[in-house]
């Protein structure tokens, strides 16, 4: 479900932080999670994060360790699950428990 964005193509390069790029996986269902070293600012790491047409997270970080890179992906992969698709009859109240879940999805990762 998860593969390197662009076949990885990016590994290396400059992300949107500025800071090298050091892992890019993209979800086959629209998400995508980014891990940068040696970021603009003086910020060790970031990573940056998001649903595709839902929200776009960037968490700032003092250490690779914090990142909790796999937990994160698991995360997202369980919001992504639970979107309705768009021919659902019940779409618009499932869209609530989506917005539940990116907001504690936040939370947990400030």
């Amino acid at each position: 479900m998860w593969r390197p964005f662009e076949n990885g193509a990016t590994v290396g390069q400059r992300g949107s932080e500025d800071g090298v790029i050091v892992r890019d996986e993209e979800h086959e269902l629209g998400a995508r999670i980014t891990l940068e070293r040696d970021c603009s600012r003086g910020v060790p790491f970031a990573v940056t994060c998001g649903i595709y047409g839902w929200f776009f997270h960037t968490r700032f970080l003092g250490s690779k360790a914090e990142a909790e890179f796999p937990v994160m992906m698991d995360e997202l992969a369980a919001i992504l699950d639970i979107i309705p698709r768009a021919d659902d009859p019940d779409a618009h109240s499932k869209c609530v428990g989506v917005s539940e879940a990116i907001q504690g999805f936040v939370e947990r990762f400030p």
